[in-house]
């Protein structure tokens, strides 16, 4: 049973969906784009780790999710002393939480080049702090690359990605040509417009792929069973008054 929304799905932004959701998205785009390309490109799946200190409330992007981290044993030079120390101190560590964020990779098959890369932000990317800076020198590395770049916010919350003009729309997409730059294709989305089909920039003379986005939406909707639990909440941020009483009759018909 696909979502009842038209578009994006207001229900999934809530937190405790958002980031199932985004996990699931990107792995069905890419069962979607990965006939279209191949035996010439590389659909893969990549990450990026940080590490969230709970007592600092900081988080430290590591690197991507192939990383491996090994331990190192330093050897304290001998006490001059004499001390014994008999029982040790007690002390407490801060919790750490590691969370990782998908992305898309479009590599040549041949070369294992950098063709495009897909992102589908996240509050982590949106929400001012060291994170959105973090992905904000990460974006303009792209954008300064020779890789095509696709951004996808389909997030209402939180300050929207810097643009020359503010972009409208409660939701919006960005695919940004290597040989166009700085211009850029960019899909301005209201809460009741179907997410569009979408080009997917390649090499030449390969044309573009293509992702229907709302029919990604669908998959991961029927898929993952939203319907039995996202009802229950209320969309965040707040909709309008007209807003919310049309998604109250459209979320009751698909619970």
């Amino acid at each position: 049973m696909p979502s009842p929304f038209p578009g994006m799905n207001p229900y999934l932004e809530q937190e405790d969906a958002w980031r199932d959701f985004h996990e699931a998205f990107l792995p069905a785009a890419r069962e979607a784009l990965s006939p279209q390309v191949s035996p010439s490109y590389l659909v893969k799946l990549e990450q990026n780790l940080y590490i969230h200190e709970r007592a600092a409330d900081e988080r430290h992007l590591l690197g991507y999710g192939d990383v491996t981290l090994s331990q190192t044993r330093r050897t304290d030079p001998p006490s001059t002393t004499g001390a014994v120390l008999t029982s040790p101190r007690r002390i407490l560590l801060p919790r750490v939480d590691v969370e990782s964020e998908s992305y898309i990779e479009i590599r040549d098959a041949k070369t294992r080049r950098l063709v495009t890369v897909i992102e589908l932000l996240s509050p982590t990317n949106k929400r001012p702090g060291d994170d959105r800076q973090r992905y904000l020198t990460k974006r303009t590395e792209l954008l300064r690359s020779d890789a095509h770049f696709v951004e996808l916010d389909l997030l209402r919350g939180w300050p929207r990605m810097p643009f020359d003009e503010p972009p409208t729309g409660d939701y919006c997409v960005l695919v940004s040509r290597v040989e166009d730059r700085p211009r850029a294709e960019f899909w301005p989305i209201g809460l009741r417009d179907r997410l569009p089909e979408i080009p997917i920039p390649l090499q030449s003379p390969h044309p573009d792929a293509r992702l229907d986005l709302q029919a990604v939406l669908h998959r991961v909707y029927d898929a993952a069973y939203y319907r039995d639990y996202i009802y229950d909440g209320t969309p965040w941020p707040s909709l309008s008054n007209e807003d919310a009483d049309w998604a109250q009759r459209l979320a009751a018909t698909g619970s």
